[in-house]
């Protein structure tokens, strides 16, 4: 007769078994899961998904002191799911705009960060790519806190067939760079993109710095690594110092601590996992007065709750105008299909541009 040892690794090696199988089974379920990800161009980590499952399934253990070592292990099953999902990501295109280390080429690696990265010229070629099928997924900024809209990017998504399946907001970080073996009261000259050097006015005034400008901040990186001489400093985030051997030699140099920038995740097909839970709106309405209220009116009568709301030129008609709309909440309910139906109405164009989690950082 087998003693309590025996007994109980009989069972572990039953339940090891068991588990080995199921595992098998849940990894290809993972597989399943990173193939809708890639098609909707949605990130690996959903951590509210994460976050309901632990809650839903711990729920299963009733012995306290056992639950919190199955959170645990859960835990690290879904952190091995997603490694695994990284790991199949390798594949995954993701079209900016930019050189390597600008922003763009930094957000796309942070959304996707096994992904394979694709400079594109401009926001149209790296938006076309995805159309062509060139690119999985394109990357593209929308909005700055200090400088405003992007409008070439609202423009093509009006204009376009890709949709938003997620934005995130990216933090930037403006920082003084220089060759190895630079210092501070070396540098003479900063370059940077003249949007870069008007947040760090302050920055240059006082240090009396000439300036020269670049079409972006990596390539200001690029250009002062190039040209290795230490009276030369960039205007450039900390990525781009690591990609381009420069030295960090003043670290958050911006004129204001608030400055973010919103990049769009545009694919093919539209998205709508729950945590996506509001929606991108975009729409004409007819050249008459009190068209656009109307409109307004519809949206709120509803239950909606605007967030953003710009106007935007209609490049073929002068003095015409269509708008792009944010809105907390999702449109693919009862009461969102009854909006639309009724905005249907009153708006010459009306499209669903997307969804998005709101203020989700990268």
């Amino acid at each position: 007769m087998p003693n309590k040892l025996e007994q109980a690794r009989n069972i572990i090696n039953e339940v090891d078994a068991q588990m080995a199988e199921l595992f098998v089974k849940r990894m290809r379920a993972a597989e399943l899961v990173y193939e809708h990800k890639k098609e909707f161009g949605l990130p690996i980590l959903d951590q509210k998904r994460e976050d309901a499952v632990i809650q839903k399934n711990s729920a299963l253990i009733e012995d306290e002191v056992l639950k919190g070592y199955y959170i645990d292990y859960l835990k690290d099953v879904m952190r091995i799911s997603r490694a695994y999902q990284y790991r199949m990501q390798n594949g995954l295109k993701v079209a900016y705009s930019g050189v390597e280390g600008a922003f763009a080429h930094i957000a796309a690696g942070r959304i996707f960060p096994e992904s394979n990265r694709i400079s594109y010229r401009d926001f149209q070629s790296a938006y076309d790519s995805v159309v062509s099928g060139e690119c999985d997924v394109a990357v593209l900024p929308i909005e700055n806190s200090y400088a405003g809209e992007v409008g070439q990017t609202i423009d093509l998504i009006f204009s376009g067939e890709l949709f938003i399946n997620g934005i995130y907001e990216l933090e930037v970080r403006q920082n003084l760079l220089g060759v190895p073996g630079a210092k501070l009261e070396d540098i003479k000259k900063v370059i940077s993109h003249p949007q870069a050097l008007a947040q760090c006015h302050d920055f240059i005034q006082m240090g009396g710095f000439d300036t020269e400008q670049a079409s972006n901040t990596a390539l200001a990186a690029k250009m002062v690594a190039d040209a290795g001489d230490t009276t030369l400093g960039a205007i450039a985030s900390v990525e781009t110092a690591e990609i381009y051997g420069l030295k960090v030699l003043q670290t958050n140099i911006n004129k204001s601590g608030e400055n973010t920038t919103r990049f769009a995740v545009l694919s093919k097909v539209q998205a709508s996992p729950p945590a996506l839970s509001n929606s991108v709106l975009m729409f004409t309405v007819k050249h008459e007065a009190g068209s656009l209220a109307n409109a307004i009116s519809i949206i709120g009568k509803y239950g909606y709750n605007m967030t953003v709301l710009r106007s935007r030129p209609l490049k073929k008609y002068s003095w015409q105008y269509y708008f792009y709309l944010e809105i907390d909440g999702r449109i693919d309910t009862e009461n969102g299909i009854a909006m639309m139906k009724e905005l249907g109405k009153v708006c010459d164009q009306l499209k669903v541009a997307g969804t998005f989690s709101p203020h989700t950082e990268i």
